[in-house]
């Protein structure tokens, strides 16, 4: 069953369980920020997701990704980063008020340093944002209730030299395959606000499952 994580009693818990990490990691330098969003969609909860531009330069374009990007020096702390690409990216303007903390800071291959900040944004139509075209081709939600299906949940396993190295998570049969470290972060959202209604798919050698807030 799906908590009411909207809720003024569930946005209370999340900020109390982020409150000593937020404290101690905003600050903190990092390559990247990304915000996760968390809407009301026709009056269901989700998470919105972009598609990153095909017209990007790398290898992350046309991956689902949350809005987001690379740290400034101008930048106060990654909070601010993860507000700043938002309202680049997507046209949103999320005040900082509504931010409700950062969760685990993830690892991308180069073992640069990217910080998940958890928002709520309100109710919100996917549909009526104005994505910069230079960056997103498609923004989404995907409702909590379908992210907690078991039947809408994957994992892949990754070998080394042949011998078992580390499984990560994967979410389908939504408009596009959530995978990677956009992944890795719904992971830890869902494990923050539905505690017991979802099995951690992230393992690496020694360590079983992952906690949503910070280390």
């Amino acid at each position: 069953m799906l908590p009411d994580c909207l809720s003024a009693e569930g946005e209370w818990r999340c900020r109390r369980l982020l409150a000593e990490a937020t404290a101690r990691l905003r600050s903190r330098p990092a390559a990247a920020a990304v915000l996760v969003p968390l809407c009301l969609v026709r009056g269901v909860p989700a998470l919105l997701y972009t598609l990153r531009s095909s017209r990007l330069a790398g290898r992350h374009k046309g991956d689902v990704s949350f809005p987001g990007g690379k740290c400034d020096p101008a930048d106060q702390d990654v909070v601010h980063t993860a507000l700043r690409e938002t309202h680049e990216e997507l046209g949103l303007a999320v005040p900082e008020d509504q931010v409700w903390g950062v969760l685990q800071p993830i690892y991308d291959k180069s073992k640069a340093t990217v910080v998940p900040v958890l928002a709520g944004v309100g109710p919100l139509d996917p549909q009526s944002l104005k994505p910069n075209p230079e960056e997103v081709d498609e923004v989404f939600a995907l409702p909590l209730a379908h992210l907690l299906q078991a039947q809408n949940q994957g994992y892949t396993h990754f070998c080394q030299s042949g011998h078992f190295h580390y499984t990560l998570p994967v979410f389908l049969h939504g408009p596009h395959r959530v995978w990677g470290l956009t992944a890795i972060i719904t992971e830890f959202t869902l494990q923050l606000l539905a505690p017991g209604a979802y099995q951690p798919r992230l393992v690496f050698p020694g360590h079983m499952g992952s906690r949503p807030g910070p280390k």
